[in-house]
């Protein structure tokens, strides 16, 4: 709306604002040449929105802004030498700030073996690489030779992260409770469903608590959804209770997708009526290498990283009576601090069975002794799998070679063959001619 005569209108927006919204009547444009960007930093594993200055290409877009429809001016916040000198031409490629675990799950499953050397548009950085690879052999999609298991063909055909494709499946191996985890993984596959007005803080928060599993965030998603779906996801009652009415109505397209899918691999969704321990587990399963532990009220401390981690006030667990020793979180954000989003309650027996390449119960003398013994039979049986591996390769490129041999040889002599047979005016003294010469003194009509 245009503002009224004597007033003048004010907008405040993100970089939402340089490309996918354009907004009549802008005349000036101020440009702080700054910008939030999600990056992924890959040896703790964590999403952090840094303020990074912005690059030629996105401040050409900022001053687009002004003079849509008329005259217009653009006001940057920085030199010209620092605009020509020290931004970017060009922003960083999403690919090279992001997790690549789905990437490099489904390049796998195409069959392609050395990732370091695919000739990537925007190559990532290969610690990017090389930790997704190792998520997932944690996650059992990857054998010790880095070959797809048959648990990794199956994760592949799903469409989501592969935490949350190890989840669904388990579940319905293991847990028996698929039809609660396939709902948990729509809610998860899109933004927060809650919204939180500035002025009716408390009121929401008030709503939102109703909703509360206390063991996990995760059950309180499914809650949400079971709640939305009695009221078949009306949009009146969504609002009364805070929750975006769009983002569960996408919740349940997602839903649609992923239970098609399933019924495409002959997984038949399985429930665990109200038992929800299982599902619990079935989240651990997933997401046990993002374990912390508790170390004051409402600090963590991750067990892998040793990077502290605290609950989010919004979370069902802050405002429990106690705090869980244990828990599974399904990222880590940076913004004040580090905080744990989106959080379960687990067992400590659960993370050593779950994952035992990290975690052990504590145990007595004779069997620390046999969990060594153990760990070295397994080493042994990883370095067999390496070498099987190694002398299959060379057999299948000796073979190979052999069979490029053979058939340049067969190409040869028939190339050599063919001349002596097709070539024109060429004689064969071995065979009668097949026309005989003219005689001489012979005129012929």
């Amino acid at each position: 709306e245009a503002a009224p005569k004597g007033v003048r209108k004010c907008i405040v927006s993100t970089n939402v604002a340089e490309t996918s919204l354009t907004v009549d009547g802008i005349k000036y444009v101020i440009d702080s040449g700054f910008c939030k960007l999600k990056v992924y930093n890959p040896k703790i594993g964590m999403d952090a929105l840094i303020v990074t200055p912005v690059s030629r290409a996105n401040a050409s877009q900022r001053s687009g802004r002004a003079g849509r429809t008329g005259p217009g001016f653009c006001f940057r916040l920085y030199t010209d030498r620092q605009c020509r000198e020290e931004l970017m031409e060009n922003a960083v490629p999403e690919i090279q700030r992001t997790n690549l675990g789905n990437v490099v799950l489904l390049l796998k499953s195409l069959g392609i073996k050395n990732l370091l050397e695919f000739d990537f548009m925007d190559p990532p950085p290969q610690d990017n690489i090389m930790n997704s690879l190792y998520q997932l052999w944690i996650l059992g999609a990857l054998d010790n030779t880095g070959d797809l298991t048959d648990m990794g063909r199956r994760m592949a055909e799903f469409p989501l992260d592969p935490c949350l494709s190890k989840m669904l499946l388990f579940a319905h191996e293991h847990g028996g409770c698929s039809s609660e985890v396939l709902i948990i993984v729509s809610m998860l596959s899109v933004p927060s469903v809650f919204f939180r007005p500035k002025d009716r803080e408390e009121e929401s928060d008030a709503a939102r608590e109703k909703f509360f599993v206390p063991e996990s965030d995760h059950l309180t998603l499914l809650n949400v959804y079971l709640r939305a779906k009695q009221y078949r996801f009306d949009a009146e009652w969504c609002t009364k209770h805070f929750i975006h009415s769009k983002g569960i109505r996408k919740a349940r397209e997602v839903h649609a997708q992923l239970l098609d899918l399933m019924k495409q691999q002959k997984l038949s969704p399985k429930s665990c009526g109200g038992s929800w321990d299982v599902v619990r587990k079935s989240i651990c399963s997933a997401y046990f290498y993002n374990s912390s532990k508790i170390k004051g009220i409402g600090e963590y401390v991750n067990m892998l990283t040793g990077i502290p981690s605290a609950l989010h006030p919004s979370s069902a667990l802050f405002g429990l009576g106690y705090t869980p020793d244990y828990a599974c979180y399904h990222e880590l954000i940076s913004t004040t601090k580090e905080y744990m989003s989106c959080v379960s309650a687990v067992e400590g027996e659960w993370l050593a069975e779950l994952g035992p390449m990290f975690f052990s119960v504590k145990e007595s003398y004779e069997s620390s002794l046999k969990r060594r013994q153990r760990e070295r039979l397994n080493a042994l049986a990883m370095d067999k799998e390496m070498d099987k591996k190694k002398k299959d390769e060379e057999t299948s490129t000796q073979k190979r070679k052999e069979a490029e041999a053979k058939i340049n040889a067969s190409l040869g002599s028939s190339t050599r063959r063919g001349t002596a047979v097709a070539t024109p005016g060429r004689l064969s003294y071995s065979s009668t001619p097949k026309f005989m010469p003219k005689k001489k003194g012979r005129i012929g009509f």
